[in-house]
């Protein structure tokens, strides 16, 4: 990882990328090597876990994939390095067989209770997205105070590192203050690795019959999707903080993503 980008090159994953660099809403930056993000961490080489345990000092896994996901996957090479603490978090939400990326059906009634019953594309993602904090939000908090545990970085991750990675770190983000254009940003990044991130997930036969089923472009992550989740958030609960702080975060978790994330 250079001082230009924020990608974190590596031969076992494509969406691999440090959540410091980007701008607050006070003038400041997120801080660089205390929160990475990343795809499924199944290949990750000897060389990649010597770069990212050594070079990038990673201490907490947060996983959120879903059981049978991490069953048939496996739980990945990193689990096997004493030094680095694995999180395991489900937001059991998954649309898909086996993951997240793609949703097969829509309780309309209990994930977009504030929509129409005519769902387009963008109100389909935003109500998938706010499932998971439906659903889960034990998970969602747990999942968030991992990754602000300050004994090395963490990194989160799901299986395209797209749906579940990228709601965790807007959440992540928005705790620390950084804007609301740099959280979308950060969410779009994946869009420029996603090809890629498609052509790994279609190599297994936990995720082809996912990927296959609707067309690459339908996968991108598009900046209105992540728009609508906060938005909804700002509306129903006076904003991320709002939702957090009605599921159990408090002063002190603020104080330390921020103390994790801010320069």
């Amino acid at each position: 990882m250079s001082e230009l980008t924020r990608w974190i090159e590596l031969e076992g994953a494509v969406n691999a990328r440090d959540l410091g660099g980007l701008p607050t809403s006070d003038g400041g930056a997120t801080r660089r090597g205390r929160i990475y993000r990343a795809d499924n961490l199944q290949g990750l080489t000897p060389g990649d876990v010597a770069r990212l345990v050594g070079e990038l000092n990673l201490r907490h896994v947060v996983d959120l994939r879903s059981t049978p996901e991490v069953s048939l996957e496996g739980p990945g090479p990193l689990t096997r390095v004493p030094e680095v603490r694995h999180h395991h978090l489900t937001l059991f939400a998954e649309g898909g067989r086996h993951t997240d990326v793609e949703a097969d059906t829509i309780d309309a009634d209990r994930v977009l209770p504030w929509a129409e019953r005519a769902l387009d594309e963008e109100l389909r993602v935003t109500g998938f997205y706010f499932g998971y904090l439906r659903d889960r939000p034990d998970a969602v908090v747990a999942a968030l105070r991992a990754m602000a545990l300050d004994d090395g970085a963490a990194l989160v991750h799901c299986a395209a590192g797209k749906d579940r990675t990228g709601v965790l770190s807007a959440m992540a983000l928005e705790i620390a203050g950084a804007t609301r254009e740099a959280i979308v940003a950060d969410y779009v990044a994946t869009g420029e690795r996603l090809e890629l991130v498609l052509k790994r997930l279609r190599s297994t036969a936990t995720y082809r019959g996912d990927m296959d089923s609707r067309p690459a472009d339908d996968h991108m992550p598009r900046a209105r999707y992540i728009e609508q989740f906060l938005g909804v958030l700002d509306d129903r609960f006076g904003g991320p903080m709002g939702w957090l702080d009605r599921n159990g975060w408090t002063k002190a978790d603020t104080e330390a993503m921020r103390a994790r994330l801010r320069d």
